[in-house]
């Protein structure tokens, strides 16, 4: 659209191209949270965000609801249900075992990983397949979260994703963990997990959701196996 001439006589864009200054001023500040998270492999919280890009942040918030729209990041949780959530794993906690915990994760995880074959964005399968070795230098355990999260995540599905979130912080409480010991102690362990976990990446990454989904349910099977040798009598914990 030509610009036009306001009341005052100065020459203005037309509502069209402010709008596509505007998108363009949004890309680029997609493009500067992208850079962001690259150097510091997560989303920092918003006020920082804000002061490092010198945005508003409601400027910000549609920035990353662009990210969240193209599979880049993972869908915002408000504080409110973040603190429910919380609340909810440590009252379950109390009331469930590990055997329980398994079950539900042989549930919904393999169906996580069919979605994720079917869903995912190229980014989020970039997230899965990094994901899926763990690095020289990283924490066993918690690389083995990573890599479940980033598949839930490109399941593309809130709910269970909220699901997920909830069964994964019960989990991981202290009280509940019975294979720490192998992925802190026995390098061939971790070895073995990541092969299981580039199984199910590479079937993600093909699109394969039958693939996918019965790589997540052996490698969960395994797991499972593994803590009723543990919690059988005469059993080592």
């Amino acid at each position: 659209m030509d610009a036009i001439a306001d009341k005052t006589g100065r020459k203005t864009r037309g509502d069209a191209g402010a709008g596509t200054v505007e998108a363009a001023g949004i890309e680029e500040l997609v493009d500067s949270i992208r850079a962001i998270i690259a150097r510091t492999g997560s989303v920092p919280p918003e006020r920082v965000v804000a002061e490092e890009l010198s945005v508003k942040r409601h400027t910000l918030r549609r920035a990353l609801g662009v990210l969240r729209a193209r599979g880049e990041l993972e869908p915002a949780r408000a504080g409110r249900r973040a603190s429910t959530a919380i609340d909810s794993s440590r009252s379950l906690v109390n009331s469930t075992n590990p055997l329980e915990v398994m079950e539900l994760r042989l549930m919904l995880e393999p169906s996580l990983a069919r979605l994720a074959a079917l869903r995912a964005s190229p980014v989020e399968i970039d997230r899965i397949l990094r994901a899926a070795t763990t690095p020289p230098d990283a924490d066993p355990i918690e690389a083995d979260m990573v890599f479940h999260k980033s598949v839930a995540a490109g399941a593309r599905n809130a709910l269970a994703s909220e699901l997920y979130v909830l069964l994964h912080r019960v989990a991981n409480d202290g009280r509940l963990r019975f294979t720490d010991s192998d992925a802190t102690l026995l390098p061939e362990r971790v070895r073995l997990r990541d092969a299981e976990h580039r199984q199910i990446a590479e079937a993600i990454a093909a699109r394969d959701p039958e693939a996918a989904e019965r790589g997540m349910w052996q490698h969960l099977a395994t797991l499972q196996q593994k803590i009723m040798g543990r919690l059988a009598p005469g059993g080592s914990l």
